[in-house]
């Protein structure tokens, strides 16, 4: 089984696509841009309650969260 990562690039994808820039997204969620930028671009990780206040804030059901991950196969 390989490894889960979460895609960073579809986050921001699902973020421009509802119309938010970084600065009215971070402040969704209760954060500076700077700190939310930060996690866009993966300089910090992003918690499972972060994650899930994202999700919540872009209007998708937990049923969702599988697109914000990618999964990487070892090479054998």
């Amino acid at each position: 089984m390989g490894e889960l990562k979460l895609n960073l690039k579809r986050l921001r994808a699902e973020r421009v696509a509802k119309g938010y820039d970084q600065a009215e997204f971070a402040h969704k969620l209760g954060m500076s841009r700077t700190s939310y930028g930060k996690r866009e671009n993966g300089m910090v990780d992003i918690s499972m309650s972060e994650l899930a206040k994202i999700m919540t804030v872009l209007g998708l059901n937990k049923d969702k969260v599988p697109i914000f991950f990618t999964q990487s196969v070892p090479k054998k």
